[in-house]
């Protein structure tokens, strides 16, 4: 499990620079990259019990019997999730952007693979429960001029990236390390690890950035244009 954890620690690092990097040169989140950021939530989390309860029924979990009842209640909490995020943006009265590139990509990808390696997807978790956790303090700079935010419209960001109270980093990593895992399944949560870093990295890139580049269109043009 330690190459899993160094990985978790590069993707924190990483999570943590961009928003550094936003700081520096903005002094904080616009509207409308917290709208793109709600909006890439309100898609990646939208249908995530699917993956949780196929990994519980797939047969490596069979006598796995405490791991699949963690599966179960995790996507149990998970389910509705991406309806906070839609609600956040209704508060803005604003409504969810098209689903970016990188999530139906992210789906893509993991629809294709879960049924056969379930541990790939639980190693993309860990990242997502894990990546912003360094970064409380960083995160509190960046809301602390952003005028727009309320109570209202920030549910989602409190319970994900931001609440203490519900620990689902420690979770998932004390629920895996319990797991009696064998090598294969430790290596496919690695791979998992780093191919989920990879690309919610790339969504967080197209959150607080313009958003044009993940336009086909857009990007086509571009080539073109060269």
């Amino acid at each position: 499990m330690n190459k899993l954890l160094g990985t978790i620690e590069v993707a924190q690092k990483l999570f943590r620079s961009r928003l550094e990097g936003l700081l520096k040169t903005s002094q904080g989140l616009s509207e409308e990259q917290y709208v793109r950021y709600l909006s890439m939530q309100y898609h990646l989390t939208n249908g995530v019990q699917r993956h949780f309860l196929q990994i519980a029924g797939n047969f490596e979990m069979a006598r796995r019997r405490t791991f699949r009842k963690f599966l179960v209640g995790f996507a149990n909490e998970e389910e509705l999730h991406f309806e906070i995020a839609g609600a956040d943006l209704k508060a803005m009265n604003r409504t969810p952007l098209p689903c970016p590139l990188d999530v139906t990509l992210w789906w893509a990808y993991f629809d294709s693979i879960v049924a056969s390696r379930p541990f790939i997807r639980l190693g993309a978790t860990t990242i997502l429960e894990n990546i912003a956790a360094p970064s409380r303090d960083v995160i509190q700079q960046l809301f602390a001029n952003a005028r727009y935010l309320t109570p209202k419209n920030t549910r989602f960001f409190t319970i994900h990236q931001h609440d203490e109270t519900l620990p689902h980093g420690d979770q998932i990593l004390d629920a895996l390390k319990s797991a009696n895992l064998e090598p294969q399944h430790i290596a496919d949560l690695e791979l998992g690890a780093q191919i989920g870093a990879v690309m919610y990295l790339r969504m967080v890139d197209w959150a607080l950035s313009s958003g044009e580049q993940q336009k086909p269109d857009a990007f086509f043009q571009g080539l073109v244009a060269a």
